[in-house]
């Protein structure tokens, strides 16, 4: 997984095989797991956080949303929902 940004601990990025999708972040580290929908900051699913810990996730993603979306298109090509 290319890894897009390294943020306290948690490593954000996406798998080519992910292009079909939403545009969307994997986040991993501290033990455990996330994938977060750019467009909505939502959770698609969560393995291993607790409620801090993932408050944690999203903030960074929410800091980060705008060049995420331009990492994205870069590697996917354009957003569906554009």
């Amino acid at each position: 997984m290319p890894s897009w940004l390294r943020d306290r601990g948690y490593r954000f990025g996406i798998r080519s095989a992910d292009c079909h999708e939403p545009a969307h972040v994997h986040v991993r580290g501290h033990g455990g797991a996330a994938k977060i929908w750019l467009a909505t900051l939502g959770v698609a699913s969560v393995k291993g956080y607790n409620r801090r810990e993932l408050a944690v996730v999203l903030s960074i993603v929410f800091q980060h949303r705008r060049p995420f979306l331009e990492k994205w298109r870069e590697f996917c090509g354009p957003i569906a929902e554009e």
